[in-house]
């Protein structure tokens, strides 16, 4: 039975544009559409192990295809119209799942696929919001309510069971909350949902509980919050089989429409019921009947409007890849993360940035200070996989995404001298020691024994080729360790202590798919031929390449901890 999670997949796309005639759009404006098309399915994801590239053509259709879905002007340009309907809160799930086939079909409505074997189905909430005025009385009016609209139309019907036990379990959670799609915070995606399937997830339904949720059915505008109950009943619709529809009023379309009225007057738009009776069968009229309005023998009470809350503070502005000067880089679980501010990029084994776009480090790894500025470096401790984050005078260790108890500690419980700051840290491949560098010294760390060793600290001149005051130092899966400073970066082979020629080289042409020289060619790897993490994935002249596809491993996570 197909399933397939109520939220975008993660995968990325390689674009590859000729030189930028007057009109095209900037950079980032193809970065930033680029990602979102591929988030939700416009784009499809080509295969890496072919480098199959994305063309401009290709590009100009999804974007087409994007407008159409929307109601926009299709004009297959990024313009600020579109970019500002990306821009828009929305439903996780992708628009088009599987293959542009969806756009062709001759039903206005769309499924999943997959269905409930009964139309019986219990629902339970295991968490209320904890951001919102709305009392947990009102919360449960509100997704009943919601759930009894799919119920007038059709032969299902609905019974709160608490306890984990339901079909149905509705919980508000913020960033990572185990199920591997964290939220993003306020604005932006505002919740998911599962299909029905056989999986224990199916079927489960997440709001974000950083979103300011609102009941307020006269509301004329947004800004005040998100209206509850209308997006419950478009997460249902998902819980229940039903996928995006691209119908003007469908309470399926997958962008946020503002309050539908009073929850207990409520009823699907014409789309949405055929959709569900397609999937589920109509209701049966009882003799004396005439509405499809199913009775409800005990109907919860309608709850107050609650007060307005203030509209959440916007997302920090997210930092330029292409400028390069990382704070820190580290090789975790085998992929690279590039940390810029309170920013990184991932890039994953087969050297593909999961996307153009960079996350927020403190919705992933919980247990950083608060005021985070800026991190100074990061490594996987190679005996138990701990994750260690130096900022300044201190230390954080972590276990996958959470912080060890006893974080922060002072870096002189590491045996180094008191005000030493580690501006870079790396396990080398060749020896499986840890190296921590300041400035023009470095030391080398044994990290089962946990102190400095011997003889230690050590000029950084011993690595012949690299300057001092590095950003930081990574051993790739591939054996070459790799330094970087400032948009340069150094290649050592194995166990060499000489940087190979050819360097330096940048560091935003090669690891973060930035335009540079249309002359300049890749690296050679130690057999020969382009081994760079950029390099060679590219072919056409002058290219902007962007990530190719790949699904989440360990940390699947952490990119949609975006913005």
């Amino acid at each position: 039975m197909l399933r397939l999670p109520a939220l975008w997949l993660g995968l990325g796309t390689l674009l590859c544009l000729p030189h930028s005639p007057a009109g095209r759009p900037s950079t980032q404006r193809l970065s930033k559409g680029v990602d979102w098309l591929t988030r939700y399915g416009y784009l499809p994801p080509p295969d890496p192990m072919q480098a199959r590239l994305q063309t401009e053509e290709g590009l100009h259709d999804a974007v087409r295809m994007m407008q159409k879905f929307a109601g926009l002007q299709e004009t297959g340009i990024l313009d600020d119209r579109t970019l500002a309907m990306m821009d828009q809160p929305r439903c996780s799930l992708p628009d088009i799942i599987g293959t542009s086939e969806l756009m062709r079909r001759r039903k206005r409505y769309a499924h999943s696929g997959s269905v409930w074997p009964v139309k019986e189905l219990t629902w339970s909430v295991r968490s209320y919001p904890q951001a919102s005025g709305l009392p947990r009385d009102h919360v449960r009016t509100l997704l009943f309510y919601a759930l009894q609209a799919w119920a007038n139309a059709s032969a299902l019907s609905f019974r709160e069971a608490p306890g984990a036990g339901a079909d149905i379990l509705v919980q508000f959670s913020r960033s990572f909350h185990e199920d591997g799609y964290p939220f993003d915070g306020p604005g932006s995606t505002l919740a998911h949902a599962f299909f029905p399937g056989e999986h224990p997830i199916s079927g489960d339904t997440h709001f974000d509980d950083e979103e300011t949720w609102i009941y307020d059915p006269q509301a004329t505008q947004q800004g005040g919050g998100t209206d509850l109950f209308a997006v419950a009943v478009h997460e249902f619709g998902h819980a229940l089989g039903l996928a995006h529809s691209s119908t003007k009023g469908s309470i399926m379309m997958p962008y946020y429409q503002g309050p539908v009225g009073l929850p207990h007057l409520y009823r699907l738009p014409p789309d949405d019921a055929l959709g569900i009776q397609t999937l589920y069968g109509r209701r049966q009229l009882h003799p004396g009947e005439d509405s499809p309005a199913r009775p409800i023998p005990t109907q919860p009470r309608i709850p107050d409007l609650p007060p307005h809350r203030p509209t959440q503070q916007p997302r920090p502005p997210a930092p330029d890849r292409c400028q390069a000067h990382f704070d820190a880089i580290a090789n975790i679980r085998g992929e690279v993360f590039f940390f810029k501010k309170k920013h990184f990029w991932r890039m994953q084994p087969a050297r593909n940035l999961v996307s153009l776009e960079p996350a927020q480090t403190q919705r992933f790894w919980m247990g950083l200070p608060p005021d985070l500025g800026a991190i100074d470096a990061v490594y996987e401790r190679s005996n138990d996989s701990k994750i260690i984050f130096f900022i300044g005078q201190h230390f954080w260790v972590f276990t996958d995404t959470r912080v060890d108890p006893g974080s922060p500690r002072p870096i002189t419980d590491l045996g180094l001298p008191e005000g030493v700051t580690v501006e870079a840290a790396f396990v080398w491949g060749h020896n499986g020691k840890t190296y921590l560098f300041e400035s023009s010294h470095y030391w080398r760390f044994d990290d089962r024994a946990g102190n400095v060793e011997p003889g230690y600290p050590r000029p950084v001149t011993l690595w012949k080729g690299v300057p001092a005051g590095l950003d930081d130092i990574i051993s790739w899966n591939d054996g070459s360790t790799y330094f970087f400073k400032g948009t340069q970066y150094w290649r050592f082979l194995g166990g060499s202590v000489e940087a190979e020629s050819g360097y330096p080289r940048s560091a935003p042409q090669d690891w973060m798919y930035c335009p540079g020289s249309p002359t300049a060619s890749p690296a050679p790897g130690p057999r020969g031929g382009s081994r760079e993490p950029g390099g060679g994935q590219c072919l056409c002249s002058g290219a902007l390449p962007g990530p190719l596809p790949a699904f989440l491993t360990w940390a699947l996570a952490l990119a949609w901890a975006l913005r």
